[in-house]
């Protein structure tokens, strides 16, 4: 979602931001940034956003009670780690099935057939 029309991508992005940090910390628990470098590469960069984009997101997923976070002093530097709650876990089932069933229909318009979908 790099270049022109940058706000725009910035919209769509802000509706789904959510949903793919829950599906990022899916694999398991994850710091800030290692959740920021597997939305950048598992996205094949499409999805390269900074910090200040990550982190206010991660807290409200907190708060909503979506994500539980601690401290880790694993390494030589302390850094929080985020792991998927049982809340966050129904919340991304829920929004996974929510965004296929969008996203075929926006194919349907745009394309007239909705090809065979995983679900």
């Amino acid at each position: 979602m790099k270049g022109e029309g940058k706000s725009t991508s910035a919209q769509i992005l802000k509706g789904h931001l959510d949903l793919l940090l829950l599906a990022t910390l899916q694999a398991g628990p994850a710091h800030g940034y290692v959740i920021i470098e597997q939305l950048r590469l598992r996205s094949h960069g499409t999805f390269d956003l900074p910090e200040g984009t990550i982190y206010p997101a991660l807290h409200r997923l907190e708060q909503a009670g979506l994500l539980s976070s601690r401290w880790s002093d694993e390494s030589a530097r302390r850094r929080r780690v985020y792991e998927l709650t049982a809340k966050g876990r129904a919340a991304l089932q829920k929004g996974s099935q929510e965004w296929l069933t969008f996203a075929q229909g926006v194919e349907s318009i745009l394309f007239g057939e909705v090809r065979s979908w995983q679900t």
